[in-house]
């Protein structure tokens, strides 16, 4: 039997490298930058904003996606996908040469912006690049792109950094991404116009902008508590949660918070294993380091190790044709609750630490599988005209969610740090929160299949 064509086919090789090229770029430049900061706040005498530049971007990220779906879906992929790679280099530009902390800080939040308009007018390319087939190894694409940026990004940076000066980090950027740019354009100038303009939603720009203020809103509140400054937190916290319930209101599709059957389940599936998955990933080192006494090397493995189960698991469910997308994506949740149960057990008295590297292939496998299944399934139920719309709603929740985790781990280990409760109970408590949030988004997929998939299951 021959064998079918595969994304790096000739008719789509250029598509699937310079897919990868730009996702990567983006990816490094997020890596990247925690190297920086330290040597750019010290240059710039901005060490008193060191968090700036981290909600900048977080806000305007959240900004180009809203604007990018209804974009995309009104004139395809291809002005709102070069335009966010003009708009993330001039921000790239933008922070390599700035003299001063808010010149800094308005480089990283233009490159938020074209972040988001560049991955969401990507997300439409492979919708009208590539057959319905190849959609899923399309989608591995962006997923094992990201592996990468994580296996060699830090040690990249950091002789940058120490050997050229952190605005090389930023600036030797910038022909790669234009060259990722041209690598796009061929399958950009056959892209389809969508048929119909879909109906004014002018707003969602401005509801995007209101979601991030209420992330950095929450971000600062939950730090107030931690320092015992009771009267700032509590207006703040208040503040956050309405901005951010008035802004996800409008941005995502309606139902996702009961998990409505179709696009909004799998919005709050993606929302929710997302969540889990970026709060205990960012307190991991640190608990290696603290429980276990582990050096500074060794514990950042895990998060390599996680990065190659991440890119095994999105090579494998893009050749997976056996089993429905929808308990595909539940098969990804398990093997995130078998990776939280693992990491709550770890932070229990006298719990070896050696376990995390293995557990954290497991999350890493689990989260491979759900990312890119999740984007399958989006495409597979979305009209010509709202996979920009829908994908944008896919984005927001991700990096809304993942903003709210990482803020909650960060609340946990600053109630340690005041004495408030014990660091091993404390990781416990946050293993146990992130298992029984993915059950719950395990025990909902049965609402993300699309209807010709629920009807071969019934």
């Amino acid at each position: 039997m021959e064998r079918s064509p595969g994304v790096f086919a000739p008719q789509w090789r250029l598509t699937s490298i310079g897919i990868a090229l730009a996702i990567s770029l983006f990816a490094f430049e997020g890596i990247a930058v925690a190297t920086a900061m330290p040597s750019a706040v010290r240059d710039l005498d901005g060490l008193a904003f060191f968090g700036w530049p981290y909600s900048a971007f977080l806000v305007m990220n959240l900004v180009g996606l809203g604007v990018a779906g209804q974009w995309c879906d009104r004139v395809g992929p291809r002005r709102p996908l070069l335009t966010g790679i003009a708009v993330f280099t001039a921000g790239l530009l933008l922070a390599g040469t700035a003299g001063h902390m808010a010149v800094f800080v308005l480089g990283r939040g233009t490159q938020g912006i074209g972040v988001g308009l560049a991955s969401i007018a990507v997300f439409q390319l492979v919708a009208t690049a590539y057959p319905p087939r190849l959609r899923p190894r399309a989608l591995a694409i962006i997923s094992a792109a990201y592996v990468l940026p994580a296996l060699v990004g830090p040690v990249i940076s950091g002789t940058i950094t120490a050997h050229a000066g952190w605005r090389w980090v930023f600036l030797g950027l910038v022909p790669l991404v234009v060259a990722g740019g041209l690598t796009l354009l061929p399958a950009l100038r056959t892209a389809p116009t969508p048929d119909r303009a879909p109906g004014d939603r002018s707003r969602k720009p401005l509801f995007a902008l209101l979601a991030g203020i209420g992330v950095a809103a929450l971000q600062s509140g939950g730090n107030a508590v931690v320092a015992g400054r009771t009267v700032l937190a509590v207006p703040l916290l208040a503040a956050g949660l309405l901005a951010l319930g008035a802004g996800l209101r409008e941005l995502l599709p309606r139902g996702s918070t009961r998990l409505r059957r179709g696009v909004p389940a799998v919005v709050a599936v993606r929302g929710l294993l997302a969540g889990a998955f970026y709060a205990v990933e960012s307190v991991v080192p640190l608990t290696l380091v603290t429980l276990h006494g582990y050096g500074t090397v060794a514990s950042g493995l895990p998060l390599l190790a996680g990065a190659v189960g991440w890119w095994a698991g999105a090579q494998a469910q893009g050749r997976i044709t056996t089993v429905t997308r929808s308990s595909l994506l539940r098969h990804g949740l398990i093997a995130l609750v078998c990776c939280f149960v693992g990491m709550a057990a770890l932070c229990l008295p006298g719990a070896p630490g050696w376990p995390v590297y293995l557990l954290w292939i497991v999350g890493g496998l689990g989260m491979g599988v759900c990312v890119p299944t999740t984007g399958v399934l989006v495409l597979d139920q979305s009209a010509e005209n709202e996979t920009g719309t829908n994908s944008s709603a896919l984005q927001i929740s991700d990096v809304t969610a993942a903003g709210l985790g990482t803020s909650g781990a960060g609340v946990l280990v600053g109630a340690t740090a005041a004495g408030g409760l014990g660091f091993g109970a404390a990781m416990t408590v946050l293993g146990i929160i992130a298992t029984a949030v993915c059950a719950t988004a395990a025990a909902g997929t049965s609402r993300t299949a699309p209807l010709k998939e629920r009807a071969a299951v019934g």
